[in-house]
């Protein structure tokens, strides 16, 4: 058995790369995961191949829309019985530094990175309390260093490891453990949804290759596999922490 059978989890971002490997993770050892993203079809692709038996319930929807942050609380409520998970890894990068970053960018930024993050979060903590469960921040190496060409990005994850302290502080006493992973450069869709065209990507991928000094990039898979000991049993008394998995990315110079 596994030690994820019987619980249930809601994954933000499940529809590509980070949540949609930890959603997928999370099914394939017995969790029942309320999977959400923008897109419908791949989220309703997201079982595919693996044994669920109605473990994988999609809902697409929009985060930043108040209404629909509730229905997905909701549903956690009434077709899952309650929470045990939350994993928070929607988000967006947006490059430019201060004179390309207008106040738009710099808003829409915080308001999915951040903003969306802690308003779920707040809708979901009832729901954790009752069965002692866990939050799991995607954020990023972006966090706890600058990187030049990425103000917004650094600026909202800096802003989303301290709330995973402040959170992890504050709900503590009732059971509650909260963590972050930040990762270092992974193939999804992050970068090309930003506006990279497949030239400009592809030779920023060569180019990570040397930046990290394991000298490659990550998978998703792998930060997935972060997760989800984070959000087991085995990390119990790991709470408040943000959790390299860069490839020692954090421990160079910007270049």
């Amino acid at each position: 058995m596994s030690q994820f059978d019987g619980t249930t989890a809601l994954v933000t971002g499940a529809s590509s790369g980070i949540g949609r490997a930890t959603a997928r993770l999370l099914l394939e050892h017995g969790a029942t995961v309320l999977a959400t993203g923008r897109r419908d079809a791949p989220l309703r692709a997201l079982s595919n191949g693996l044994e669920t038996s109605g473990r994988a319930i999609p809902l697409a929807g929009d985060l930043t829309d108040h209404e629909f942050r509730a229905t997905l609380i909701d549903s956690a409520r009434d077709h899952l019985g309650g929470l045990d998970i939350l994993v928070n890894a929607a988000g967006i990068l947006v490059g430019g530094g201060w004179d390309k970053t207008g106040l738009d960018a710099w808003d829409h930024t915080m308001d999915i990175n951040l903003r969306t993050i802690y308003a779920l979060s707040r809708l979901a903590i009832p729901l954790l309390e009752e069965r002692k469960g866990t939050i799991v921040n995607v954020s990023s190496v972006a966090g706890p260093r600058a990187f030049p060409g990425l103000l917004a990005y650094c600026v909202s994850k800096a802003g989303l490891d301290q709330l995973t302290r402040c959170l992890a502080l504050e709900l503590a006493a009732h059971g509650v453990r909260v963590n972050s992973v930040n990762p270092g450069v992974v193939k999804t869709e992050l970068h090309r949804a930003g506006g990279m065209d497949e030239a400009t990507y592809e030779n920023f991928l060569e180019h990570s290759r040397t930046t990290h000094p394991l000298g490659r990039i990550g998978t998703p898979h792998e930060i997935a596999e972060l997760i989800l000991f984070l959000a087991s049993p085995n990390a119990s008394w790991i709470t408040g922490e943000t959790v390299a998995i860069d490839g020692g990315r954090a421990q160079t110079c910007a270049r």
